[in-house]
């Protein structure tokens, strides 16, 4: 199956799982937005560390600004493949597009990580 349009690059298996694990910390410990007009928001105001977006969403419009939006913010952002997944790791019953952090909690470590890991990714 073709990647969707929004997806700029792979993330692999090991920082997806770091990135829903980060999400579900920082969910508990921290401050995370969820939902993509919430994403668009925190990202527009430079509030989002990083961005966490899923790779099965659809219609895929709903997603394609994000990237773009954090590369002119300058905040990094991950995969992850399952939206359910990564709704379940923000504490919802119900499925999320994106998740922003804004504060990581005690996942700062993880999202020192993963941030640094993203530079290497886009390439």
């Amino acid at each position: 199956m073709a990647r969707p349009i929004y997806v700029r690059f792979e993330t692999p298996d090991d920082l997806a799982e770091k990135a829903l694990q980060l999400v579900q910390v920082a969910s508990e410990t921290g401050k995370v937005r969820v939902g993509t007009n919430e994403v668009t928001k925190s990202s527009e105001r430079a509030e989002a560390k990083l961005v966490v977006m899923a790779e099965d969403v659809d219609p895929v419009e709903i997603l394609v600004h994000v990237p773009m939006l954090c590369e002119e913010k300058r905040i990094p952002y991950v995969y992850v493949p399952k939206k359910q997944r990564l709704g379940q790791s923000a504490g919802l019953s119900k499925s999320a597009a994106s998740v922003a952090i804004v504060e990581a909690g005690q996942g700062k470590g993880l999202l020192d990580e993963l941030a640094g890991a993203f530079p290497n990714l886009r390439k």
